[in-house]
């Protein structure tokens, strides 16, 4: 007898098809019948799990799109300042990206240019952005705690900051502009980074 697939399995198989063909056709192009067959199911498997399109693209997105800030606190990698998450985040901007992470660009890339005439594309684009503002908001206010970044720069102008350096570079990417080379964008985001820090009392000077 054979065993029936779990919902959580089909769930995946169809996200991992999305993903595909979000990234290879672009989502006005992308149908869910394709999207049906890459998975080896039937349109009534997706209109079973998700609301549409849209609804897909997003949780194609959130399952393929890795969030460097969450893996590093999961790595536990630094013991010292939350702005080292940053500097680090920053830095790796730059750095060449596996084909995984060519996905990953392509999908967000689509899901942008869908959102100028997709009001749900528009509505889970910001769901997804306002989930990793979130996150780096806690980092800044992690570091604002701990000294390495002035209490009195507004968290929200820095989160903006971080957004739009990390979009800009994806648009670089999606026209393979020249990047960067790593050593000097390194030591630019150190700078930075560390003029972010409080300035000192004119008594603590010397």
């Amino acid at each position: 007898m054979a065993l029936v697939e779990s919902s959580d399995t089909t769930r995946e198989r169809l996200i991992a098809a999305a993903a595909e063909v979000f990234a290879e056709k672009g989502y006005d192009r992308a149908g869910v019948q394709e999207i049906a067959r890459r998975a080896g199911l039937t349109t009534g498997a997706i209109y079973g799990r998700f609301t549409g399109k849209a609804d897909l693209l997003q949780a194609a997105i959130e399952a393929h799109t890795t969030h460097e800030l969450d893996e590093l606190f999961a790595q536990h990698r630094f013991d010292g300042h939350a702005s080292e998450i940053l500097r680090t985040v920053g830095s790796h901007l730059v750095t060449p990206r596996e084909d995984c992470a060519d996905e990953e660009g392509a999908l967000l890339l689509e899901a942008f240019v869908a959102a100028r005439r997709d009001r749900e594309v528009r509505d889970s684009i910001l769901q997804v952005l306002e989930e990793r503002a979130a996150s780096l908001a806690e980092l800044v206010e992690a570091a604002k705690t701990d000294g390495s970044i002035d209490a009195g720069l507004d968290t929200q102008s820095l989160v903006a900051f971080c957004h739009a350096v990390g979009l800009g570079f994806l648009l670089y990417e999606a026209i393979s502009y020249p990047m960067p080379e790593a050593r000097p964008w390194e030591q630019l985001i150190t700078r930075l980074v560390s003029a972010l820090a409080p300035v000192p009392d004119e008594g603590e000077t010397h």
